[in-house]
Formats: structure tokens, sequence, C-alpha cells
């Protein structure tokens, strides 16, 4: 005898539900950077709600800055809210005197792009840095601390750690920015990097990363560790970076064979 299993049901509230397939709509491009929402009664006959229920939804959406409007006008989908960040073009060391690869990215996309130096301090690492770093579970690493801005809005919490034996009485312990950024220096150290390694998960943002970027609610944000090795597969940096999830994709890029 078969046997029927029961739909399973989305236990969100149908403003939340609705927030959630148009938030897919934008980040897929359906709804461009610039283009109106359907109207308040196209979105009322397509998700069978009332006007409260949809305008909940859309203020949902405004308070991500997904979409700008204001009741009685037409809602607009944000301009540059949706980024695709390319690992492999911020790896390589620069020329003398050029800035770090990934302000000159966010220069050529058209946006205004800084950072800010947090902290610069000695700490154990966490667990999977640890491991990546082929660290013991007493030995400590150099971790600088910053935060990066594009258009003045908080975009990404990074912390890089450096193994002791490659950053002590280095610029990597001062605290400063790095000029070039740290593949520059890492190559200027004889610490070339080779190969660089991402594993992305989504997770429910902590508290530090909530305030950090300003985040609108508990929508889960990109978590990537990041494991760069240099000659003999040597580990030489490992970095956790956080960024808003509805707001970002990572393009990865690969060649045949």
């Amino acid at each position: 005898m078969s046997t029927t299993h029961p739909e399973p049901s989305d236990p969100r509230s149908l403003h939340e539900r609705i927030a959630a397939d148009l938030r897919d709509d934008i980040m897929s491009g359906d709804l461009a950077p610039g283009s109106n929402l359907p109207s308040t009664a196209q979105l009322k006959e397509r998700f069978s709600a009332s006007n409260a229920t949809i305008q909940k939804a859309l203020q949902l959406l405004k308070d991500e800055q997904l979409v700008v409007g204001r009741a009685g006008a037409a809602v607009t989908v944000r301009e540059h809210r949706q980024r695709t960040i390319r690992p492999a073009s911020h790896m390589a060391p620069v020329a003398p005197g050029k800035p770090y690869r990934w302000l000159t990215e966010a220069t050529r996309l058209g946006t205004a792009a800084h950072s800010t130096l947090l902290d610069v301090t000695e700490t154990r690492p966490p667990a999977d840095v640890t491991a990546a770093l082929g660290l013991d579970d007493t030995e400590t690493a150099v971790l600088r601390h910053q935060i990066l801005y594009i258009d003045s809005e908080p975009v990404e919490l990074v912390k890089s750690y450096y193994p002791l034996f490659i950053a002590r009485d280095t610029p990597l312990m001062a605290k400063r920015k790095i000029r070039g950024g740290t593949p520059t220096l890492l190559s200027e150290l004889g610490h070339p990097p080779r190969l660089s390694v991402d594993r992305v998960s989504a997770r429910v943002p902590t508290q530090e990363q909530h305030r950090a970027l300003n985040l609108p609610s508990d929508l889960p944000v990109l978590r990537t560790l990041r494991v760069v090795y240099s000659d003999d597969e040597r580990p030489v940096e490992a970095t956790v970076m956080v960024k808003a999830g509805h707001l970002y994709e990572v393009q990865y890029e690969f060649g045949a064979g």
C-alpha cells in the first residue's frame, strides 16, 4: 500500500513569504535595478493577499534597502544593490604604488569604496581557522580585523589571520593599512599567493555581524572562509569574510581541464 506524505507547509507569515518571492525576483534580475515593482493591485491578485499584507511585505524590502518608494507611489528596485563578487580578481599582488584590487574593482563598477581597520592583535583563532592554518590548539595568530564600505555603507566584515612565523616583525602586526593589500606584502615577504580555496556557507548573523553590517533582520549572511596557500601548498593566510546574503552573489570562474 502506498503512503501519501503531506506537503510541507511554510510556517512564515504571508507577508514574509511574499517578500521572499519578490526578493528572489530582484536577485535573479526579473525585477531589474531601476524598474518598478508591479502595482499593489497586481501584487494583491498574484498573491491573493490584502492591501495591508502587501504593504507589510514591501516594507520588509524597503528596510532591506532593496527597493525605494512611498505610500501611494510606485516602488522601485534600488540601483546598485545587487553586487557580484569575483574572488579570483582580488588574489594577485598589485604593481608598486597601486591600490588594493578590491578598491580598483569597486571603482571600475562606479562606486566609492574604502576600508576601516578596526584592530590588529595576537589571538587564538576559531577552530576552523586553526585547522586551515595547520596550527595546534594552543597556538596564536595575528588577526587583522577590518570592515569594508561601498558608498559609505558597511558591506563586509573581514577577519584575516596570519601564522606568527610569517607576521612577526612585519607590517602585518602594525595597526595601519597595508598599501597594495596583503597579497602584495606576502609576495614581498617571500610567501607569494599561489592558490586560494573558499568555503562558503549561509548562516544566521551573529550579534557582532548584525551590528557591524547594519542588517535589517535575521536574513542569512554569506560567510566565506578563504585559505591562501603559497609555495609547497603552505597556508599563509586564512580570512573569514561575512556579507549580507540578500545583497550579494559570489561568482567563481573555472578553466577547462
